[in-house]
This record gives structure tokens, sequence and C-alpha cells, in this order.
């Protein structure tokens, strides 16, 4: 009799858990954390510390992991823990956009309150191949006479400009 009851509570037992993968930071300074122990990482994830500040992870090595810190690195410490949240960084995207400012996540910091009907983009997605560009065929102009006849630069074209 001990036994039936023993295997009917069993059977009848659940267990609802989560497992998170943690890891803690190795060093941290430039924006940049490294962290040991986030094995199972993807790249482009996002990864959270114990301080509420968030990351995306970028360097993926065999002993550690490079993130690059979303805000002030000044709240990370060496030693603190760091979360994997499963999810790869994308932010909101497209019309429902226009007219808010947001942070570099895509959080509304204008007070207007959360964006509404909006799409979402991966952050880090690959560049279209040459053949499929579309070409640069409309000028575009600075306003600068001097900048406009030395460097023409057409619209949608790709322009690395290097001052002192």
């Amino acid at each position: 009799e001990l036994t039936s009851l023993l295997e009917s509570r069993i059977s009848h037992f659940y267990m609802n858990f989560q497992v998170d993968e943690i890891g803690r930071v190795v060093s941290v300074g430039d924006g940049i954390a490294r962290a040991y122990g986030l094995n199972e990482i993807q790249a482009g994830e996002m990864v959270e510390f114990s301080s509420g500040v968030k990351g995306i992870a970028l360097n993926l090595e065999n002993e550690n992991v490079g993130i690059v810190v979303f805000g002030s690195d000044t709240a990370i410490k060496e030693g603190d823990l760091v979360k994997r949240t499963g999810s790869i960084v994308d932010v909101p995207a497209g019309k429902a956009m226009l007219g808010s400012v947001v942070d570099g996540l895509g959080v509304p910091i204008d007070g207007r309150g959360a964006l509404s009907d909006h799409e979402r983009r991966r952050v880090e997605v690959k560049a279209p191949g040459i053949i499929e560009r579309k070409s640069v065929h409309e000028p575009m102009q600075t306003g600068l006479k001097a900048v406009d006849s030395l460097v023409p630069i057409g619209r949608g074209q790709r322009e690395l400009i290097i001052g002192d």
C-alpha cells in the first residue's frame, strides 16, 4: 500500500524550473567586459549583469567572452555575475519610430511612453552583397561647397571621413 501511494504521488509530481547559465566578470574597462562561464552563449546575444546593466556578447573565445556594455561600465566590477538572456539583441524599427527619441536599445527616453505597433530587427545582420545593393545614382549635397567639390558623395554611399 505504501508503494502504490508513493508511486501515485511521484507520478503526479511536477517540477517547474528554469535553468540560467551564469558567468563571472573577469575584467572590465573601456566599455568592454570579459566574462567566463558562459559556454553556450551565442554571438550577438543579450546578457545582463548583476547591476542591471545590459550588454551584447560579441567576442566568443574558448576561455571567456567579450561583452560590449550598453551604458556605463562603472557599475560592473570584477567577480560580478553575468547572466544569459537567451535572446539575440534586437531593436524597434519602422514607421512607429518616427518622431521618437530612444536610447541605443530602442527604449523611449522622451517621456511619451512605450512605442506601439512596431516591428523589431536584429542589431547584427550580414550586409547585402555588392550585387544585391542598389547602385549609387543620386548625389548628396552636404551644404559645404568645398566638401561637395573635393569629395563628391552619392546618396546611400558608405564613406569613411576621418579628421583631426
